[in-house]
């Protein structure tokens, strides 16, 4: 691309939305500035239209998104048929097995999740198409991470706030690096309470027609009820014979 095919102002604007989040749902104009490196009479323009579009509220002080701003996503999901393929074998899935099923694929350092059957809720948080997760202590995120070169996986990591959400969280980048390639060498990857205490959770990779990963599905189970080492022997099978059976319908 040319750089006088690049639009910095349209650039700038999604910076700012992505600025907001789950745990940032009101921000205000230093808010962002700081968040985005932006500077502050930047980050007003862009906040104050957004807000004058519809795609954003703002109360004088705070600004938060509106529904509106889920248009974008929703224009993803409808354009692109792999949510609609996958969702019907994951929710046969999560009946045959009794536990949550997703389906996500890797966007920069996170997940997002593109669909999903729940059976109960697991984590303390509501996940639906569109959730976002970090990509290093998920198990669909290893596998996705797994699939790509070992540089181009070390960029993500230098790139990825390696927080430890619990006592179990791998942060380190080597040791992430080290679990990778185990990842990579099994096929299959297994979070024990690394991203929230009670949860564990398998992911297999799926490929498309040519082989190429394009995205990973996964169970999720209370660790009160399974152990972390069981996970392969219980969901291993069928999470590889899902896999198996979308392959052929994926380009």
């Amino acid at each position: 691309m040319q750089e006088t095919d690049f639009i910095g102002g349209f650039a700038k604007g999604l910076k700012v939305i992505e600025a907001f989040g789950a745990a940032s749902p009101r921000l205000s104009i230093a808010d962002v500035s700081r968040r985005t490196g932006l500077d502050r009479a930047t980050a007003r323009r862009c906040l104050l239209t957004l807000a004058k579009l519809g795609y954003a509220d703002y109360d004088g002080k705070f600004f938060a998104l509106t529904p509106r701003i889920l248009r974008l996503g929703h224009a993803y999901l409808s354009a692109t048929p792999l949510p609609q393929i996958v969702q019907p074998f994951l929710d046969r899935l999560s009946q045959e097995v009794g536990q949550s099923a997703s389906a996500s694929v890797l966007d920069g350092t996170e997940i997002v999740y593109i669909a999903r059957a729940s059976q109960r809720r697991v984590m303390s948080i509501n996940l639906i198409a569109g959730s976002r997760l970090p990509a290093y202590c998920a198990s669909m995120g290893r596998v996705l991470l797994a699939a790509l070169p070992e540089q181009e996986v070390r960029e993500l990591l230098l790139r990825s706030e390696l927080q430890a959400f619990t006592p179990l969280t791998k942060t380190e980048p080597e040791e992430l690096l080290d679990e990778l390639a185990k990842v990579r060498n099994r096929g299959f990857a297994v979070i024990d309470q690394e991203l929230e205490l009670g949860l564990c959770s398998i992911a297999v990779p799926l490929r498309n027609d040519r082989g190429t990963v394009i995205a990973a599905i996964n169970i999720g189970a209370p660790a009160a009820q399974f152990h972390a080492s069981e996970l392969a022997d219980r969901f291993l099978e069928p999470l590889l014979a899902m896999s198996s059976t979308l392959r052929p319908m994926l380009q």
